[in-house]
């Protein structure tokens, strides 16, 4: 992937929840050779992208519809699912960590922990590929299961997805809201924080609640991150950051990706494709103002939401650099928001 244009590295990508559905015998040729999720090689080789964070997500059934359809009206209130059991949620885990390796055996990506292997990755051509968890179900409070992913790979941790945990609550898919429903991290989540400090784990606020994101702060040492969150002030999402919070990412060194999700970018909250693209550039001068230059960064949550048509998948991704390039955005900062601040706060926070 030899390319004159900036690389992509997303910060947010639902590939492997998605893969689930097929049988293993198929993850290689629908990644290879193209299927009907927003990121595969040939999306990735005509968009541009090289690098992203993995997610493994454990789904809930309990909300009675997809999450994207119940996001359509102009005022919605999903209520927060019920908690998983860590032996359901650690199987549904696993299971996934062998999809992304089953795409590393056949050589369609490579499992980074290290940001020089990172650039080594994608200046051979293929993709980079940051294990992250997206809620922290799988892992007890005894936290051996940490340990036994953080030799699988894991270098990125969200605590909670939307819905409670033994480490914190989630904020439910709520507009007009907050983020701030509910309490703050458990005595074992802050425990968590503290030994993904330790081994060098990236901790995302990306779902938090408000109560929880403050315990966050004030809890650990490394660079706050927001994977796929955009900005309360231009949308009155939950799952939206403000701008308090976004001052406090900035004074820890953090970053913040931004989600192309449709019902985090429009003022009216509502989950359709129908979205103009300058609607993300307003979220990314508004973050711009916040983190600074070296605080944004993009997480689009592909194959996990609605994007705005013009871009569609990974192979639309120019949409986004020329929508930058006619918003002013010089090419110092259209390289760092495509990958440079993600590999800078990485380099940060993990020990390799």
């Amino acid at each position: 992937m030899q390319l004159q244009r900036p690389y992509i590295f997303d910060g947010h990508n639902d590939v492997l929840s998605r893969m689930l559905s097929k049988s293993p015998s198929s993850y290689q040729e629908a990644f290879a050779h193209g299927w009907d999720g927003h990121i595969d090689v040939l999306k990735a080789e005509a968009g541009g992208l090289g690098a992203g964070f993995f997610a493994v997500f454990v789904s809930s059934g309990d909300l009675g519809g997809s999450i994207l359809d119940l996001m359509q009206g102009a005022e919605y209130d999903l209520p927060l699912p019920s908690p998983l059991q860590q032996a359901e949620a650690e199987t549904i885990a696993w299971q996934q960590v062998e999809i992304l390796k089953t795409l590393e055996a056949y050589g369609l990506i490579n499992i980074c922990t290290s940001v020089a292997q990172i650039n080594d990755s994608v200046a051979g051509g293929t993709m980079a590929a940051i294990l992250h968890m997206e809620g922290a179900e799988a892992i007890g409070p005894d936290l051996a299961q940490l340990d036994a992913l953080y030799a699988a790979g894991l270098r990125s941790l969200g605590l909670v997805w939307s819905r409670p945990t033994i480490f914190g609550e989630g904020v439910p898919f709520r507009f007009p809201s907050t983020s701030d429903i509910g309490g703050g991290l458990t005595g074992a989540g802050r425990d968590l924080v503290r030994r993904c400090n330790s081994l060098g784990i990236m901790l995302d606020v990306s779902h938090l609640n408000e109560a929880g994101f403050w315990d966050l702060a004030a809890t650990t040492g490394a660079p706050i991150v927001a994977t796929h969150s955009n900005a309360h002030a231009i949308c009155p999402h939950s799952r939206n950051l403000t701008d308090k919070q976004l001052a406090a990412i900035a004074e820890s060194g953090g970053v913040v990706g931004l989600n192309y999700a449709t019902a985090m970018l429009r003022a009216d909250g509502r989950m359709v494709a129908d979205t103009p693209v300058s609607q993300m550039i307003r979220h990314l001068e508004h973050l711009l103002g916040f983190l600074g230059e070296d605080g944004v960064a993009l997480g689009s949550d592909f194959d996990g939401a609605t994007v705005p048509e013009a871009i569609g998948d990974a192979g639309g991704l120019d949409v986004l650099r020329s929508a930058m390039k006619d918003a002013g955005f010089g090419t110092e900062l259209i390289h760092k928001i495509c990958h440079r601040n993600w590999l800078n706060v990485l380099a940060r926070t993990w020990h390799s």
